[in-house]
């Protein structure tokens, strides 16, 4: 067999046999397939990878937002816990949070507020101390300074925690 120069491809020998062109010409639809098998993978390949990052970038669209909103929780919870329980203003103070939770949870923002006594989670609680806590168990959360956040899995900013002292 021959190389023709303008297609790049096989050309048949004339002093070949027929059976020897038969034999070359499988063998070239042979590596055609493969390569084609080889191209239709890759192009697969390219498709679901193209999917993941779409998939990502969707869920982490609001990402800065509402990472930005987590100051706005902590003033509302800091003016909450300091308001007088009878006053008026407080009970819009929170209804106007809960409405802000809910609108963060439907975007995938999850509040990561551990209870005095939880076992302290190193990835999604923060240390800020340690104490001595007589009826907590060694390593549980003895006070919670700071809630955390995670959004579609992904922690935005973890608890801050004091945690209890192993004897």
């Amino acid at each position: 067999m021959t190389q023709d120069p303008q297609e790049g491809g096989a050309t048949l020998d004339s002093d070949a046999s027929p059976q020897d062109q038969i034999e070359a010409l499988r063998g070239e639809i042979e590596q055609l397939r493969a390569e084609q098998l080889r191209e239709r993978a890759d192009l697969d390949n390219q498709r679901k990878r193209l999917a993941r990052d779409v998939d990502m970038a969707r869920k982490f669209a609001n990402e800065r937002l509402l990472s930005e909103l987590l100051p706005l929780f902590d003033s509302m919870e800091a003016g909450l816990a300091a308001a007088e329980k009878a006053d008026p203003l407080r009970e819009g103070m929170e209804l106007t949070l809960r409405q802000l939770h809910r609108i963060a949870a439907s975007n995938g923002l999850i509040e990561v507020a551990p209870l005095p006594g939880d076992s302290f989670d190193p990835e999604k609680h923060q240390a800020m101390s340690m104490v001595e806590a007589g009826a907590l168990p060694p390593g549980a959360v003895a006070q919670v300074f700071q809630k955390g956040y995670v959004l579609n899995d992904r922690l935005l900013r973890p608890a801050l925690v004091v945690v209890a002292k192993h004897d």
